[in-house]
């Protein structure tokens, strides 16, 4: 077997990009909620702007840029349309980008953002979509839907508000079991960084990124293990290493 070494291209203002695709999040939502139509039907308030979409597409245009500049073709890069993977327990689902060489899934990415103030219920939604997702794409794996795929690299990134009602403790209530110790008077932040990190440590997720950021502020991240950086180093590791495989490189 050869051993070769994988080079990662990496800019040197990743935080700014990252950046710039925060400042996009809010511009575009905001323009959304001011616009207040989606679609035929008129809507009002955050529901405007959850209708609208698009309000992460800086961090899709980051990633396809990344993939891009470290060799990928563009035609094996898949995020406007034919995004659809099929599934277990149902028979499609849309992913935010995907990586597809020859009929051989690389990599999925799902993106997601919630903003406040009220987290409760749609903490939960959030929750169930990502293990949902992960679940009916590993199971179908499994099952031999995906054909010939080796074991392909999935990513989650989630952006969240960061407000007072994201940062303050919130009681847990359980009347018949007590919930495990790390959420007793976690705050929704703290909840979404152990969410995060045990996707990837019961590897359900390949790797997954959690940043926070105030209303048309910078970004902050709760957790080093998920930054932008080491989201992105571990991305172009699973989808350079594929191509150097394929080639007989590695």
């Amino acid at each position: 077997m050869k051993g070769t070494v994988i080079s990662i291209v990496v800019p040197d203002d990743l935080e700014q990009q990252v950046n710039a695709a925060v400042q996009f999040f809010w511009a575009t939502r905001d323009n959304q909620t001011s616009t207040g139509y989606s679609g035929k039907a008129r809507d009002v308030g955050n529901r405007s702007a959850v209708t609208g979409g698009k309000q992460l597409d800086g961090f899709l245009a980051l990633l396809k840029g990344l993939l891009v500049e470290n060799g990928v073709q563009e035609d094996s890069i898949f995020s406007n349309a034919n995004i659809e993977l099929p599934g277990y327990y149902r028979p499609t689902k849309k992913w935010d980008l995907l990586v597809v060489d020859k009929s051989k899934l690389v990599a999925a990415i799902e993106l997601k953002s919630q903003v406040g103030p009220s987290f409760g219920n749609n903490f939960n939604n959030r929750t169930e979509e990502a293990m949902g997702s992960a679940l009916d794409l590993w199971t179908a794996y499994r099952e031999g839907v995906l054909l010939d795929t080796n074991s392909p690299w999935l990513g989650y990134l989630l952006l969240l508000e960061d407000c007072p009602e994201a940062s303050k403790p919130v009681a847990v209530r359980s009347r018949h079991f007590k919930a495990m110790k790390e959420f007793d008077n976690a705050s929704y932040i703290e909840r979404y960084r152990i969410f995060c990190s045990k996707l990837v440590l019961e590897r359900q997720y390949s790797a997954a990124c959690f940043v926070t950021s105030k209303r048309n502020a910078g970004y902050s991240v709760p957790s080093e293990d998920l930054s932008p950086r080491k989201f992105i180093v571990s991305m172009l590791s699973a989808v350079l290493a594929h191509g150097a495989a394929k080639h007989g490189a590695v």
